[in-house]
C-alpha cells in the first residue's frame, strides 16, 4: 500500500489489530516532533491529518477539527498536558540518541535514559502537547 496515495476508505479497511490515534492542535508540529526526535516516517501530512509509521505500526494524527462530530474532544483538558497518564513506547529506537535530539530541539525530557529492571533501556520525552513517548531498546 502506498501511504502517500491510498484513499481514506482503503486505508481504513486495511487497519488491523490495535489502532492508535492522537488528537492534536498542530498535526504538522507533532509529526515534526515524531520525525525529528524518533526518526519515524510521516505520510499524508496536512494540517488535518498524518500517518506516522514505526516499523509495521501506524499511528494516526488528527487535528481537533476533524473530530468535531465525535464526543472525544469534550474530554480533552483545557490546559495541557493532553496525554497525561498515557505512555507510548517506541521500541527499537535508541533512547540516548533520541534524548540528544530532543534536548537539541528544546523538548522536555521527562525521564533520562536509564537501564530498567524489566530488561529495557528507555527514556521518556514529552511532545509539545504533553504526550509521553518512550524510546526503548533491549538491554544486552
Amino acid at each position: 500500500m502506498d501511504l502517500e496515495t491510498v484513499t481514506a476508505d482503503a486505508f481504513g479497511r486495511s487497519l488491523t489489530g490495535i489502532g492508535l490515534n492522537l488528537l492534536t492542535r498542530d498535526v504538522r508540529g507533532l509529526a515534526g516532533f515524531l520525525s525529528d526526535v524518533f526518526g519515524l516516517s510521516v505520510h499524508r501530512l496536512s494540517d488535518d491529518f498524518a500517518i506516522v509509521r514505526h516499523g509495521q505500526m501506524m499511528l494516526q494524527l488528527h487535528s481537533d477539527g476533524t473530530f468535531a462530530r465525535h464526543p472525544l474532544p469534550s474530554l480533552i483538558p483545557e490546559n495541557p498536558p493532553r496525554g497525561g497518564g498515557v505512555q507510548l513506547y517506541l521500541f527499537g529506537i535508541d533512547p540516548d540518541a533520541a534524548i540528544a535530539r530532543a534536548e537539541t530541539a528544546g523538548h522536555t525530557v521527562l525521564e533520562p535514559a536509564a537501564d530498567k529492571p524489566h530488561g529495557l533501556r528507555e527514556a521518556t520525552i514529552l511532545s509539545p502537547e504533553g504526550y509521553a513517548f518512550s524510546p526503548a531498546v533491549p538491554l544486552p
